[in-house]
């Protein structure tokens, strides 16, 4: 099931499970490659760029090349906007690149989706997949297969953010009481303030309060952006 690639790249603890369970995900949809990538900009100080992949060896020194990249077009609509782009051979040609098409085709680069999500504090989250045959003709199925990879890139780049940026880089943990923690695991837990009270013998009232100032803690606006939270900065698992 598609939806349990979601919840499972949310609670990844490392930066290899993180990569494989972005795999596994592209791999369900009918992809063989994928790349998961952080950017960081720095302003003056430069911009840095994290990114986990199954890159086929050869094809990543390839395209290393900043010039290459700022000639991409695929890349460059990554930069510019935040709606997938669905690409192929004519978006390179159209682009008067179609050498660079050529070229990654050798790889099994032919076709593919890209999205970017682009957060606060300069920071961007790209998440490209990619095969060597031609996506579903059927429109309705390959719009299905755009919102699967949407919905998983905004699971992911949680993930992403707690795990592949540098401590300096990290968001800054907030200090949650031992009960407000467990009020937000029960809260994940799909339970209702009443059942959140009777587990943790208090009142309803009570885990309100405690779900309450959970979310202000983390600066959220719901009780369940604030799960999300908690998950990403690893506070609750």
């Amino acid at each position: 099931m598609l939806s349990g690639g979601y919840s499972a790249v949310l609670q990844a603890q490392s930066r290899d499970q993180f990569r494989d369970e972005v795999v596994r995900f592209a791999r369900k949809l009918g992809f063989q490659t994928v790349a998961a990538l952080t950017v960081v900009e720095h302003g003056v100080a430069g911009t840095d760029f994290i990114s986990v992949d199954n890159t086929p060896q050869g094809f990543a020194g390839t395209f290393q090349d900043s010039l290459l990249m700022r000639r991409d077009p695929v890349m460059q609509h990554c930069r510019r906007q935040s709606v997938p782009i669905i690409w192929d051979q004519q978006t390179y040609i159209g682009q008067g690149a179609g050498e660079l098409w050529e070229e990654q085709a050798r790889f099994g680069y032919n076709t593919g989706i890209a999205m970017a999500l682009h957060l606060p504090e300069g920071r961007h989250f790209v998440l490209g997949v990619d095969r060597d045959r031609p996506l579903p003709s059927d429109a309705a199925e390959l719009q299905r297969v755009v919102a699967d990879l949407q919905l998983f890139a905004v699971h992911a780049q949680d993930a992403a953010l707690r795990l592949l940026l540098p401590e300096p880089m990290q968001p800054e943990r907030p200090s949650l009481t031992p009960r407000e923690l467990e009020a937000l695991h029960w809260t994940m837990e799909g339970k209702t303030a009443w059942e959140v009270g009777a587990i943790l013998g208090i009142s309803e009232r009570t885990a309100v309060l405690h779900v309450n100032n959970a979310m202000h803690k983390l600066g959220c606006a719901s009780k369940h952006a604030a799960v999300l939270k908690a998950l990403r900065l690893g506070l609750i698992h």
